[in-house]
């Protein structure tokens, strides 16, 4: 990274009352590692229901209206993620999207 540009954003984080990155505690550098983790690992707990819909075609009891509200929430979460410029919201809740998204078409499809 350019020296200038870092002193910009550590002048800037300081101005807008943000935490030190990476934060000088143990516990909340951790964190802030741990959350991309969690962020990854969220949206691959709907795998087993995309094997179901794609691999097995069943599809009885997945609610549509659901899984497609919860593509459109994750879709607003990523798009606030992009404004604030949050990684891990970005990461988290576009992973959400695909395989919502995924799950939609699946049970539309088969």
């Amino acid at each position: 990274m350019e020296k200038g540009l870092h002193h910009y954003h550590q002048r800037k984080r300081l101005h807008e009352k943000k935490e030190k990155y990476p934060h000088p505690d143990k516990w909340k550098r951790i964190m802030d590692k741990l959350i991309y983790v969690v962020g990854i690992i969220g949206p691959l707990t709907s795998i087993p229901q995309m094997i179901n819909i794609w691999v097995y075609g069943m599809i009885e009891g997945v609610s549509v209206i659901t899984w497609a509200a919860l593509a459109v929430v994750a879709f607003f979460w990523v798009i606030y993620g992009v404004m604030h410029r949050e990684r891990p919201i970005i990461v988290a809740h576009g992973l959400w999207v695909i395989f919502d998204i995924l799950i939609v078409l699946g049970v539309l499809l088969v």
